[in-house]
Formats: structure tokens, sequence, C-alpha cells
């Protein structure tokens, strides 16, 4: 797999996601990475903690956890960043997408 095909995963996401699956008690848990048409700058990301792997889903795995994702949203968002920010703005997992033409103040709003 290329490297543009990938997700990389920051050591906070890696541990904010454990968090997350711990605090649920099912060890299965997955944190899925979806990409929709909408937003204010086209497309849109989401995350949700999923125990289901599609036919169609690549999985990434970092310090024991998964991150999991369907082949169409993996095209947008190949060679991105998975990164868990904890700021004055407030808490949350985002995106570094480097093929990103633009983005949006909220952050989760994009285009390529």
């Amino acid at each position: 797999m290329s490297t543009s095909q990938q997700i990389s995963i920051t050591k906070s996401a890696a541990k904010r996601v454990g968090e997350l699956v711990a605090s649920e008690g099912i060890e299965s848990l997955m944190l899925r990475v979806t990409v929709s048409a909408g937003g204010c700058s086209g497309f849109e990301y989401s995350f949700d903690l999923d125990k289901t792997q599609n036919s169609d889903d690549k999985i990434f795995e970092t310090g024991g956890i998964k991150v999991i994702i369907d082949e169409m949203s993996l095209e947008l968002l190949g060679g991105s960043e998975l990164d868990y920010v904890d700021d004055l703005a407030g808490a949350s997992f985002r995106l570094n997408i480097p093929n990103a033409t633009a983005s949006c103040g909220c952050g989760i709003s994009f285009s390529v």
C-alpha cells in the first residue's frame, strides 16, 4: 500500500481512541473515519466508534488501537494524519489533509 493510501495516527489520537474504547467496555471497537458530501467546502469528515468491518474497509493500527476507513473515503483522505487536539478551542479529533485545496473554520469541511 502506497503512502498516499494510508492514514497516520499520532500518539495523542491513539491514546484518546484507547480511552474511548475502554470507556465503552467493548475491546473490538475501532474508530471509523467517514467522508460525505456536504459542509461549506464540499466534503466533510466524521468519526464514530464501530465494531464492524465492511469488505471495502481498510484498517490502520497504531499502539493497539484500530482506525477503519472505507476505500472511497480513503481516496480523499489518503496521506492524512489523524490527531487529537485538546486546546483552548476545545478537544477534538482532527485530520491534517495534505491534498486539501481549501477548508473552513469548523475544521471538518474541506475540498480537494
